[in-house]
């Protein structure tokens, strides 16, 4: 039986290691996929195309959830109306797919004939979510200072335009 030299166990281990670091999926859930399905999946159920994920709309995001994270606040950004946003916050970890399911969850407080939310309940993020003109999105997630999670996504056309319906 011949015996492996030290530099061919080396490589062995090398080659090992890298093979499982490789098969480590990306945190659950916050790929750019993970936000696009729970979207579309609602687009699917009121029948409206599905969105992109958009590069630019993204950075936007990003950016916007840094400027987030030593307060972990739900203040709006101020995107002079170029985008819609949805906002979410945990006071432990969240998937950013968690983020959008939470917004998603308001249909049953969408009332599509009278386009009304449930008195005393929130809508808008659900709708945002569905808008018809809504082409792309992007979203960002952040681990705030104060271990809280703040997620936004960030919407290209605007929705929820006064006056007019989703889809």
């Amino acid at each position: 039986m011949k015996m492996v030299n030290s530099s061919q166990t080396l490589i062995l281990v090398v080659v090992a290691l890298v093979l499982a670091f490789a098969a480590v999926p990306m945190k659950a859930q916050d790929r750019p996929q993970d936000y696009l399905d729970v979207h579309n999946r609602a687009r699917d159920n009121v029948g409206v195309r599905h969105i992109k994920w958009h590069a630019d709309v993204a950075e936007y995001a990003r950016r916007y959830a840094q400027k987030r994270r030593g307060d972990c606040r739900l203040v709006h950004s101020d995107s002079g109306g170029r985008y819609g946003e949805n906002l979410a916050w945990s006071s432990g970890d969240m998937s950013g797919a968690a983020a959008v399911r939470l917004w998603v969850d308001e249909k049953p407080d969408y009332f599509y004939s009278s386009n009304t939310c449930r008195a005393g309940k929130q809508c808008g993020h659900y709708t945002q979510v569905v808008w018809r003109n809504t082409e792309y999105v992007g979203c960002a997630k952040v681990k705030c200072d104060n271990g809280g999670t703040f997620v936004t996504c960030n919407y290209f056309r605007p929705g929820n335009i006064r006056g007019r319906w989703p889809y």
